[in-house]
C-alpha cells in the first residue's frame, strides 16, 4: 500500500467552513486545523481519517529531512496524524502524581489522515490531498454557509457555568502558592482550575465557528472523534519542527484589549514593562532551553525572541521563542519526555511545581493544558497548547483556565487574568462565568 499523499490543486476557493460543513464534519473522525488568524495569513487543513495507536504515533522520528514547496505544493503538513495529548499524561511520564483522568475525553487520540484539503490563505488556493489508495474527493459543494450558519447564535444553555474552585477558593491557592514559593519550594506555579457546563451534546461546529469568531488565534481547531470534540482558540505554539530545528514559543503574561488605541497601546506597554510578568516569563524560557539540551545538539539552544507583546482581539500576550537543533535519531516520544507538559502549564521547577499542583488543585486537568496539532510523516510537527479552549463530551463540555504564580502575584490581580482567560470559551457554549468569577 503507498503512503505517498497527492496533492490536486482545486480549480476555485471555497471556504474551509463549507469544506468541514458539507464534508470532513460529516464524517465520525474529522479535524480542522484553522491557522487563518495568524499573522502570515497560515494554512489551514480539513480532513478526515481513522483513529490511530498513540504509541505508534509517538514513536515517529522527527528531525527529518522535508520535501522543499517545490516538490509539495500544500502546506508543511503532508501526511501523517491530527490530535491531542491531555495533561495528565504527561506529568505521569514525568513522574509527577496524577489524579485519575475523567472519562469525559480521552487523553490522548490521535487520527490518521487519510483524506484533507489545504488551504493556503495568504495566495487563495485550494488543494485536496488524499492517500493514493483512497477514494476521490467530493465534486461539488452546496452555497456558502449563511450569515447565521456562519456566526450561530448560542442555543439555550444554563445562566452560568461552574466552577471547580470559586473565585474565593482560588484566591486562597494563590497564596498557598505563594507560600510555596516563599519556603523555595518552586520559583513559579501555574495554577489552574475548570467551568463546567452541563447539558445536552453540544454542537462541535456551531461552537467553534461562535468561538472563532470572538476569540480568534493562529491555533484555532476542531478535532472531533464520534462524541467528543475538541475546540481550539489557542494562542500559543508549544513545539514546531521544521528540517532539524525546533521551537517552543511560551506565553506568561496576560493583558486585556480596549477599543481605545491610546488604552490600549498603554496595556501592551504595561504588560511589557510589568517586572512581575518578565520575571514568570524569563523563568519559563530558561525552563524551556534546560528542556530542550536534553534532546538538542550541544551549544545549538537559542532565544530567538524575548519579551515580544503579541496582540488578539481580546487579549495581548508576552511571548518569547527558543530553538534548538535536534540530535540525529530522536523520535515524538524522546522531545515529549524532554518537554511535556508544557513549563508555561507547569511552573519551575517542573517536577515540583506537578507535584504543588497536584495537591492544591484536587482534580485532573483532563485535556487541558496538555497539546494538540499534527505530527507528521515527513518528520515535522506543529503543537500548540491547549487553551483558551473548550472539550465537549456527551454530557455537556467544560473549559480550563488559569496563571502563573509568582510570589509578586496579586490575587485579585490573577482571579481577573483566569476571568478574562475563560471568558471567550464560555461565550461560545453560551454560558457565563459563575458569580464572583
Amino acid at each position: 500500500m503507498s503512503v505517498h499523499p497527492i496533492a490536486v490543486e482545486l480549480d476555485a476557493w471555497i471556504d474551509p467552513s463549507l469544506a468541514f460543513a458539507q464534508w470532513a464534519g460529516r464524517h465520525d473522525h474529522c479535524f480542522w486545523l484553522d491557522g487563518e488568524a495568524t499573522e502570515s495569513g497560515g494554512w489551514s487543513w480539513v480532513g478526515v481519517g481513522t483513529p490511530a495507536d498513540p504509541e505508534i504515533v509517538t514513536a515517529t522520528p522527527i528531525g527529518a529531512r522535508t520535501a522543499s514547496p517545490d516538490t509539495w505544493p500544500a502546506g508543511r503538513f503532508r501526511g501523517g496524524w491530527v490530535g491531542w495529548l491531555g495533561y495528565e499524561m504527561g506529568a505521569a511520564a514525568a513522574g509527577a502524581p496524577v489524579h485519575p483522568d475523567a472519562a469525559e475525553a480521552p487523553s490522548a487520540l490521535w487520527l490518521r489522515a487519510s483524506q484533507w484539503y489545504a488551504f493556503d490563505h495568504a495566495q487563495r488556493r485550494a488543494f485536496f490531498v488524499e492517500h493514493d489508495d483512497t477514494g476521490s474527493r467530493p465534486d461539488t459543494f452546496g452555497p456558502p454557509l449563511s450569515a447565521e450558519e456562519a456566526h450561530p447564535r448560542p442555543s439555550s444553555r444554563p445562566a452560568s457555568a461552574v466552577a471547580r474552585h470559586n473565585a474565593d477558593e482560588y484566591a486562597a491557592l494563590i497564596e498557598r502558592c505563594r507560600a510555596h514559593i516563599r519556603e523555595g519550594d518552586a520559583y513559579q506555579l501555574c495554577l489552574t482550575t475548570r467551568f463546567t457546563v452541563a447539558g445536552p451534546p453540544v454542537d462541535p461546529l456551531a461552537v467553534y465557528l461562535r468561538l472563532r469568531a470572538g476569540s480568534p488565534a493562529p491555533f484555532g481547531a476542531l478535532i472531533r472523534s464520534g462524541d467528543v470534540a475538541l475546540l481550539s482558540a489557542s494562542p500559543e505554539r508549544f513545539l514546531d519542527v521544521d528540517g532539524s530545528r525546533v521551537r517552543t514559543s511560551p506565553i506568561k503574561g496576560t493583558r486585556g484589549r480596549s477599543p481605545r488605541p491610546a488604552e490600549d497601546a498603554a496595556l501592551a506597554a504595561e504588560l511589557l514593562g510589568d517586572e512581575k510578568e518578565r520575571a514568570e516569563n524569563l523563568m519559563i524560557v530558561d525552563l524551556m532551553r534546560n528542556d530542550l539540551s536534553r534532546v538538542c545538539e550541544p551549544g545549538s539552544i537559542a532565544v530567538e525572541e524575548l519579551f515580544a507583546v503579541h496582540s488578539y482581539r481580546q487579549v495581548h500576550q508576552l511571548v518569547s521563542t527558543v530553538s534548538g537543533t535536534l540530535r540525529p535519531g530522536i523520535r515524538v516520544s524522546d522531545l515529549l519526555a524532554a518537554t511535556f507538559p508544557a513549563g508555561s502549564m507547569t511552573g519551575a521547577p517542573k517536577l515540583s511545581a506537578m507535584t504543588i499542583l497536584h495537591r492544591l488543585e484536587g482534580a485532573p486537568r483532563g485535556v487541558f493544558s496538555g497539546c494538540l496539532g499534527w505530527i507528521g510523516d515527513d518528520g515535522g510537527l506543529d503543537l500548540a497548547m491547549i487553551i483558551r479552549s473548550i472539550v465537549a463530551h456527551p454530557d455537556g463540555a467544560y473549559v480550563g483556565a488559569g496563571g502563573g504564580i509568582t510570589w509578586r502575584s496579586v490575587p485579585a490581580a490573577e482571579v481577573a487574568e483566569v476571568a478574562l482567560k475563560a471568558r471567550g470559551p464560555l461565550a461560545a457554549l453560551g454560558a457565563a462565568l459563575p458569580e464572583g468569577w
